[in-house]
């Protein structure tokens, strides 16, 4: 059956119509992701991902295509872009290590803006027009900085104690330098000493030996003095 050109015109129009609404629910539902399973996390690779394989990776869902990851990229740059031009009114941000999850609201089209980011670097964005849904994305955005932080966390603390330990031993090699050159000190002195006392000690027992010598000479000076003195006065009267 032959249809007039204007009833032909009118269905392809109708076709197409159809199509275009179709693809733009499509393309809707998957813009708009689902929300993080709190808890979950993802592995590090797909976290270093484009926002495409991201979304794959925390939702379980297979890879977008080309077009909605070039939307998502868009809403990152979006999301930029009016922070830039002091639209966005920030009602919560988080911090976890160089990690953190930030949810902003633009008035104008009662939108949610949830980002996570590192570093302040934005990776990805999800814009959501229920206030509820965003509050969830959000929280979910939080556990995973959580998590995301918890090696940077450890190597911060470890760095702290390394640095703390270093400094332990740096004072305890100086505290032992000093020990070290007391007890130099102390050996050189002391052999000083020990020498010291074997010179006084032999000069002590010369000094005995000449005293000794002396006290003997004395008295045989003596005595002779005594015997002259009598031969002196020999025959003489004895003094009372």
């Amino acid at each position: 059956m032959t249809y007039p050109p204007i009833v032909r015109r009118a269905a392809l129009l109708a076709t197409a119509c159809a199509l275009l609404q179709h693809a733009g629910l499509a393309l809707a539902t998957q813009t708009d992701e689902a929300a993080p399973v709190a808890g979950t996390r993802p592995a590090i690779s797909a976290l270093t991902a484009q926002p495409d394989a991201v979304s794959a990776a925390l939702s379980g869902t297979p890879a977008s295509t080309p077009e909605v990851t070039a939307d998502a990229q868009g809403n990152v740059a979006e999301l930029m872009r009016m922070i830039h031009d002091e639209k966005l009114s920030e009602l919560r941000t988080t911090y976890n290590g160089s990690y953190g999850a930030s949810l902003f609201f633009y008035p104008d089209d009662m939108a949610y803006y949830v980002a996570l980011f590192q570093d302040k670097h934005f990776w990805r964005v999800i814009k959501s027009g229920d206030a509820e849904r965003a509050q969830a994305i959000y929280t979910g955005f939080v556990q995973q900085t959580v998590q995301l932080s918890d090696v940077e966390i450890r190597r911060t603390q470890l760095q702290a104690q390394k640095a703390s330990i270093q400094n332990v031993i740096a004072l305890s090699e100086d505290r032992a330098r000093r020990l070290q050159a007391d007890l130099n000190v102390a050996r050189t002195q002391q052999a000083r000493v020990n020498d010291y006392q074997r010179q006084t000690q032999g000069e002590a027992a010369a000094l005995s030996a000449e005293k000794a010598r002396a006290q003997a000479q004395l008295r045989q000076l003596q005595s002779e003095v005594t015997q002259l003195q009598q031969q002196t006065e020999l025959g003489l009267p004895i003094q009372k």
